[in-house]
């Protein structure tokens, strides 16, 4: 998912499009681990990316997103850009010391 937001709305209240973009952006995460995985030893990993937009956004974590989205709320920005890739990685296998 790669878009850019709007924070500002014509009379709508900035407070409410921050939490309509949290919420789908939570609904996306959830569609993503839903999806089935082939590999046994594998699992569903985010990678997130977070600006004002494309050329200036930085690689954060989706917890991060979400704090950023509010500090963007705070600086009165009108749009930002966020980025979340799903990529597949392989579980490490612990080893028996015994």
């Amino acid at each position: 998912m790669k878009k850019i937001f709007k924070l500002r709305e014509g009379d709508k209240n900035p407070d409410r499009i921050v939490e309509k973009i949290k919420h789908q952006l939570r609904k996306y995460l959830k569609r993503e681990k839903k999806k089935k995985i082939e590999a046994l030893n594998s699992f569903c990993d985010f990678e997130c990316r977070f600006g004002i937009d494309e050329e200036n956004s930085k690689k954060v974590s989706f917890n991060d997103v979400i704090q950023l989205l509010d500090k963007a709320r705070e600086d009165d920005l009108r749009e930002c850009y966020v980025e979340i890739v799903a990529v597949i990685k392989e579980k490490s296998l612990r080893e028996d010391t015994d």
